[in-house]
């Protein structure tokens, strides 16, 4: 066995590399292991990339209407796939080599390849770690290889992967998950998406704006079901008027592949259809990978395909952690940098308490972007509140119209009677920025006064949050 490790962390994600970035600042004897990328899914395949997708986007978006501008192109605006694809690939290249060089920097080892845990740490004397080679890709430089590791505490942080239907089994060419539509030979000329949560709506975003004729299949009667009625509802005007179809209380209940194309036969409202699409994307959720880790054998609880964890990210097992998606939702990547925190400074004896996931804010990058923090309208009155609501459009503020930017609302949900911030949500340019704003000010447990009471600058898009709030008590002074 290896020299031991005050703490060991599987996976190399956001979570699992924060934490272990985490823990050596704290003193501790620290190693991460990674089978395939450091960064993890958010930064190799997922948040990262697709947000450099999106530019690209964007980018293309604001070219073919120079004239709302008063700009004029010469010549035709087109774009290049696969040069779209290699910027995506070479901003996730960066950062790559960038958490390489952190973990370095902090004196964490990295060790390459398969783990399992053979046993807990247990009265006192450390757990084991068993490494076994990997063939999913070549280790970074300097990483430790296959051994038997020692560990006083050892942190599971490895992530989740997409979900499969049965039937609808992605095979890489016809049926893409996240992984394939990110990296797309060519622009396929239609496309249908199953599922309308966040994943599923950036897709669709980016493939309609680069042209392709986008069907978005939701189980549920609302798309991007975690976020508010009203934003929801806002948000798919503006897809349709983009163009996007949207099949709501609708189900893919099954696929024929063709030559180069797949026929969905969908279930809306008990009544099926057909639709041929060149590919489709199955965005369905994912699932924590909790397999072959050993933690069956060590009885570490597990509830509903994630471990099962005390808010601290301790088990039930004594030595074991877990953090971020394999941990439950929601699964985010700033979710798991701050649970990794949490759980290795608790390790260390450091005052501590549970993530409040109330004030985890949540973002969709597509166009118009949605942000939001809280409880929906719906959820406070389900509660039983007595509630204040304000609401402020895009269309009313000075930065958004200079900016081209008109469409979207910010609305802001508080209690009668304590003035608390209950909840704000968001559609419109930037503002997935913006709600950090709201987060920090529930974290501080802001009244509606303070806020109301606090300079913004103008002219920002920020203000829009301000007037929210002030039409939440009629107060409004633009509108």
């Amino acid at each position: 066995m290896a020299d031991g490790y005050d703490v060991v962390v599987i996976g190399a994600g956001p979570g699992g590399y924060v934490t272990a970035i985490r823990a050596a600042q704290l003193g501790f004897k620290t190693a991460v292991v990674d089978r395939e990328h450091l960064g993890g899914i958010c930064l190799n395949w997922g948040c990262i990339p697709t947000k450099a997708l999106l530019r690209s986007a964007e980018i293309y978006h604001y070219l073919q209407h120079p004239g709302e501008y008063g700009l004029t192109v010469n010549g035709t605006v087109g774009f290049d796939a696969a040069a779209v694809v290699k910027r995506s690939r070479g901003v996730s290249a960066r950062l790559n080599g960038g958490v390489g060089m952190l973990l370095k920097k902090n004196k964490v080892d990295v060790i390459w390849g398969e783990a399992r845990i053979e046993a807990a740490p247990k009265g006192g004397a450390p757990g084991k770690v068993a490494v076994a080679p990997t063939q999913r890709a070549e280790p970074p430089k300097g990483a430790l290889g296959p051994g038997s590791y020692a560990a006083k505490h050892i942190i599971v942080a490895t992530g989740a992967r997409p979900r499969v239907l049965p039937g609808i089994e992605p095979d890489k060419k016809l049926i893409w998950t996240y992984y394939d539509a990110m990296v797309p030979a060519t622009m396929p000329k239609s496309l249908l998406v199953m599922g309308s949560g966040a994943i599923g709506i950036e897709f669709a975003s980016f493939y309609r704006t680069m042209g392709s004729e986008v069907t978005v299949v939701e189980l549920l009667p609302q798309i991007l079901p975690v976020e508010d009625a009203e934003i929801a509802a806002f948000a798919r005007k503006r897809f349709e008027k983009q163009g996007i179809t949207f099949l709501t209380g609708a189900k893919v209940v099954k696929v024929v592949k063709g030559a180069d194309s797949v026929t969905a036969t969908i279930d809306v409202g008990g009544k099926t259809q057909e639709l041929t699409a060149e590919r489709l994307i199955s965005a369905v959720g994912v699932v924590g990978n909790v397999e072959n880790l050993g933690l069956e054998a060590l009885g570490v609880k597990l509830d509903r395909g994630t471990v099962a964890t005390d808010g601290l990210g301790r088990t039930n097992v004594p030595g074991v952690y877990a953090i971020g998606d394999v941990a439950g939702p929601p699964m985010l990547a700033h979710k798991a940098e701050h649970e990794g925190v949490i759980c290795i400074e608790t390790i260390k004896g450091l005052h501590t308490h549970p993530m409040d996931k109330g004030m985890i804010p949540g973002c969709t990058y597509c166009q118009p972007q949605i942000a939001s923090v809280g409880i929906t309208e719906q959820k406070a009155k389900e509660q039983g509140r007595d509630v204040r609501i304000g609401r402020f459009p895009f269309l009313a503020n000075g930065k958004a119209i200079a900016l081209g930017e008109d469409q979207g609302l910010v609305k802001t949900i508080f209690d009668r009677k304590t003035g608390q911030l209950l909840g704000a949500h968001m559609v419109g340019a930037e503002v997935t920025e913006l709600i950090q704003g709201f987060v920090v000010a529930m974290n501080l447990e802001t009244t509606e006064e303070e806020l109301m009471h606090t300079v913004f600058p103008h002219p920002t898009l920020s203000e829009m949050m301000h007037e929210s709030v002030l039409d939440a008590y009629g107060r409004a002074i633009h509108m």
